[in-house]
C-alpha cells in the first residue's frame, strides 16, 4: 500500500491507534509525557491546531512548516520514544502502535473546520466522556482559554469567527451526532 508522503506546507490529520486497538495512555502521566514529546519532535517542524488523545488512539491536525523536508523522521522519532518509554516503564516489549501511522491532506478550509469539531468530539463519540468540552487531553480548552498554549489558537478561531462561534458550533455539531445516532437505534 502507497503511504502519501507529508511535504511542507500543507494541512494533515495525523491519526493512530494502538496495535490491535489496545490502550497506548495507561495513566495520566502517558498523556502528558505523549505531549511533550510532540512539543519536542513535531513543534520545530509543525504547526499544530487540534488533538486529542484518548486511552487507545489519538488525534493530531497540523500544518507542516514550508522549510521543512523531514517530517516523517519526527513522527517516527516521537513514536519511537514514546513507545520505548512505555514498554520500558510497564514491561512490555514490540511495537506499541499500528504501522504505518496513518495521515490524511486536508486539501480545503470546509474540511479542516469539520476536522476541527471531528477531533474534538471524539471522546464523546467514544464514550469516554459525557461532556467534550470538559476531556482534559483535547486541544478544545487550550483554545478557548487565555493560558500560554502551543496550539495555534488565534488561527482555530479566526477558521470559526470567534470563541462564540467556535462554541457553538462545537454544540451544534454534537446535537447532530446525538440525533444521528439516535436515528440509527429507531431504525
Amino acid at each position: 500500500m502507497l503511504r502519501e508522503k507529508i511535504e511542507p506546507g500543507n494541512y494533515y490529520h495525523i491519526y493512530n491507534r494502538g496495535n490491535n486497538g489496545q490502550d497506548i495512555f495507561f495513566e495520566k502521566m502517558n498523556y502528558t509525557y505523549f505531549l511533550d514529546l510532540i512539543k519536542k519532535y513535531l513543534l520545530p517542524v509543525s504547526k499544530i491546531y487540534s488533538f486529542c488523545l484518548l486511552k487507545n488512539h489519538f488525534h493530531l491536525l497540523l500544518r507542516i512548516n514550508d522549510n521543512c523536508e523531514t517530517s516523517s523522521k519526527h513522527f517516527s522519532n516521537l513514536f519511537n520514544a514514546y513507545t520505548k518509554s512505555i514498554n520500558k516503564k510497564y514491561g512490555r516489549t514490540g511495537s506499541l502502535f499500528e504501522k504505518p501511522f496513518k495521515r490524511i491532506k486536508i486539501e480545503n478550509e470546509i474540511y479542516l473546520k469539520h476536522l476541527i469539531l471531528y477531533i474534538h468530539l471524539n471522546p464523546e463519540h467514544h464514550q469516554i466522556s459525557k461532556d467534550f468540552s470538559k476531556f482534559k487531553y483535547s486541544s478544545y480548552q487550550s483554545i478557548l482559554s487565555n493560558k500560554e498554549t502551543n496550539i495555534e489558537r488565534n488561527d482555530v478561531v479566526n477558521y470559526f469567527d470567534g470563541n462564540e462561534n467556535f462554541k457553538e458550533t462545537h454544540l451544534e455539531r454534537k446535537i447532530i451526532i446525538t440525533e444521528k445516532n439516535k436515528n440509527i437505534f429507531l431504525e
